[in-house]
């Protein structure tokens, strides 16, 4: 079994488009779901972010080195058998080599806040939004912000949606793309109702390209208590990131609201194409 370096991937990614885990780059069968493989593999995943957080206590946490240490959730993945695919992902490079973008996405675990930077970085610098209780880890706070890492209550959504537009414009003006999460915390149903279209109003004032991704990342479920972003974990489940073409938000092409509907519809068919559960309920007047 051979793993994959991020350099080997990426040389992959970048000559076409995409990447499937190949068959002698896995075990032959996925670990049995149960407590021990949830355990091991959460270990594992987990043990990112005190790497990280040594890695800035000592000055010599990078962007490089970022990409790399969460790349080890992948190879974990591969070693204990599961399967990870990402497609699409020209889109990417070509909205990329013409200006920053706004990359929204689906959540729905820990794993695609460790697994986008290493696919992300390949295209170019990013800044993404994360939870604000984040900041307050020792040494992890201090290498969220190096990194640039920016950080929304999700309590105060007309504070966050101020934040957002003024440190994503400097962000964006400085050359960086922009990651958001609309739905704001996980959800295993990607519901309309709960899809802001916060990434949108910033491409659209900032006037650059949405880049709608979608991901399947529910190997991994939602744990509860002090251990809620590591649950249960099934490896026969793929790991999937698809990212789909750059959508206009300019007002000429509808502005901030067709291009959330847009990217909504675009990565809701992705996901119905995979058979995850998707809801189009009317959004609500009182999201962001």
């Amino acid at each position: 079994m051979k793993l994959a370096s991020l350099d080997e991937f990426r040389e992959i990614l970048r000559a076409e488009g995409r990447y499937s885990t190949p068959p002698d780059g896995r075990a032959p069968k996925p670990l049995k779901p149960g407590i021990l493989t949830t355990l091991r593999y959460n270990a594992a995943v987990f043990n990112v972010f005190p790497r990280c957080a040594v890695a800035e206590a000592r000055g010599k946490l990078t962007t490089d080195r970022w990409a790399h240490v969460c790349w080890s959730a992948v190879k974990t993945a591969e070693r204990f058998g599961g399967t990870f695919t990402c497609e699409g992902w020209r889109n990417a490079e070509e909205a990329v080599a013409k200006s920053p973008v706004v990359y929204v996405a689906n959540h729905m675990s820990t794993l695609e806040t460790v697994i986008l930077p290493p696919i992300l970085l390949t295209y170019g610098p990013f800044n993404v939004v994360v939870k604000a209780s984040l900041m307050h880890m020792p040494f992890l706070g201090s290498a969220a912000i190096h990194m640039g890492l920016i950080p929304l209550t999700r309590t105060n959504p007309r504070k966050d949606l101020v934040t957002l537009l003024e440190r994503g414009s400097e962000c964006i003006s400085k050359g960086s793309s922009m990651l958001i999460f609309p739905q704001g915390t996980r959800q295993e149903t990607f519901s309309a109702a709960k899809y802001s279209s916060i990434g949108a109003k910033l491409a659209e004032r900032c006037g650059v390209p949405l880049v709608p991704i979608a991901l399947q990342t529910d190997l991994e479920k939602k744990g509860t208590g002090l251990f809620k972003d590591f649950g249960k974990v099934d490896l026969s489940r793929p790991l999937r990131f698809s990212c789909g073409p750059a959508i206009p938000a300019d007002k000429a092409n509808g502005g901030a609201k067709a291009a959330h509907a847009k990217s909504f519809e675009w990565i809701a068919g992705k996901l119905r194409e995979w058979s995850l559960p998707v809801e189009d309920a009317p959004r609500s007047s009182a999201q962001i």
